[in-house]
């Protein structure tokens, strides 16, 4: 299981624990599994899907290490 935290400057979007995170990076969309190799990333407008769930966001980052995933982003409204 991934640790899933994800923020935007007007409040935590999500915190809990998923199986896979799959967001639109700048250089294509990609999915974070369990062991994934550390990386940092800039996201493009698109959609972060987690869980059930699904985000539309403008943009962000996004930081994975030791099973933690940390997305910093900007929310479509």
């Amino acid at each position: 299981m991934l640790k899933l935290k994800i923020v935007s400057p007007e409040r935590i979007v999500f915190t809990g624990e998923v199986e896979s995170v799959k967001v639109p990076g700048t250089q294509g969309n990609f999915e974070i599994l369990n062991d994934h190799a550390p990386i940092i990333s800039s996201l493009q407008k698109g959609i972060v899907e987690y869980g059930a769930e699904q985000l539309d966001i403008q943009g962000g980052f996004v930081l994975v290490q030791k099973n933690e995933v940390s997305i910093c982003v900007e929310i479509s409204e």
